[in-house]
């Protein structure tokens, strides 16, 4: 199979049929084989009577209905895992990602060996209150995960070699960090193409702008999974020592400094009442709990199941 299209939605009914119309005149024009894969997350409108019906006049579409409201990071998981196609297309439902991009983000990781292409939406017909954050928002993306080309990182339409999307694992809200993700496992063939965002026709968007905080965090939480997931005592254990040795230094020079006086005759007020001998205590505590953080870190990721998994791209054994 040539194509499988992912597609998560909450709440589209209306733009459904549109959409899948709008995808099987394109495959059709470029005699692909396709399937087309609806994640239905927890939608409280029709949407998943439109898929059904949907699967019933066509063999190519697939659906996965779920109970409650999960998430795209979630609803993507689901799909990449049923996903058969050599190349894998993402979209959103709200017919704001234009399937005539298909032809040329499957050309870009066939011909071009992409390993992943992001959409690029240039032009975008959000108000200021979105666009301006989103700008902030990839920035600081492209800076922390060194994926410098991306300038879109959060757009939903996406293009995937199959093996990429069957070696990472996309959960929480994860699904903006994709790229990041399949830098992460090895992919580094990372390429982008400008697409056409279209004004959304029906419905309301579904995100609202504690996106952008749980953004940045979620982040940080790769930036450290990636540098240090599986050795958390270089980062524990180095900061701590460092805290300990100043604050150590700091008491030492702290209580030098009251022998001296002593030994000369100078009146000098008690240790425990200067405010920097309760400062270096504090460091070296602090430094001592970072330090043991590191040590534990390290002993659950020793323990880990999956400690040795590594992504490995090609094995030659005898014989062959």
């Amino acid at each position: 199979m040539d194509i499988s299209v992912v597609i998560p939605l909450y709440n589209e009914e209306e733009s459904l049929p549109e959409l899948f119309a709008w995808i099987a005149r394109v495959m059709s024009e470029n005699k692909f084989s396709y399937e087309v894969i609806f994640i239905n997350d927890g939608s409280t409108d029709k949407s998943w009577d439109v898929i059904k019906s949907l699967s019933e006049e066509h063999e190519c579409v697939k659906g996965i209905k779920f109970r409650r409201n999960y998430g795209k990071s979630p609803a993507l998981y689901c799909g990449f895992k049923e996903a058969q196609g050599d190349v894998v297309i993402t979209m959103d439902a709200d017919l704001q990602d234009s399937p005539d991009e298909i032809p040329e983000l499957y050309r870009m990781i066939t011909k071009d060996e992409y390993d992943l292409v992001s959409g690029y939406k240039q032009k975008r017909y959000d108000p200021l209150s979105k666009t301006i954050p989103t700008k902030l928002f990839n920035a600081t993306a492209r800076k922390i995960s060194g994926i410098k080309n991306l300038h879109d990182f959060n757009c939903g339409l996406k293009a995937y070699r199959r093996d990429v999307i069957k070696n990472i694992e996309v959960y929480g809200e994860m699904h903006r960090y994709i790229p990041y993700l399949a830098k992460n496992a090895g992919f580094n063939k990372i390429g982008e193409k400008v697409v056409q965002h279209q004004a959304r026709k029906y419905g309301t968007s579904k995100f609202g702008l504690n996106r952008f905080v749980n953004g940045y965090l979620d982040l940080i939480t790769l930036w450290f999974l990636g540098g240090f997931g599986k050795k958390p005592m270089h980062v524990f254990g180095f900061l701590g020592t460092i805290m300990f040795i100043f604050g150590f230094l700091a008491a030492f020079i702290i209580g030098v400094d009251k022998l001296w006086a002593l030994a000369n005759g100078i009146p000098q007020r008690l240790v425990t009442d200067s405010p920097y001998f309760y400062i270096s205590l504090t460091m070296m505590i602090i430094g001592t709990q970072l330090f043991l953080a590191g040590f534990l870190g390290d002993l659950i990721s020793r323990t880990s199941e999956n400690r040795n998994e590594y992504q490995i791209e090609e094995e030659l054994r005898c014989g062959n």
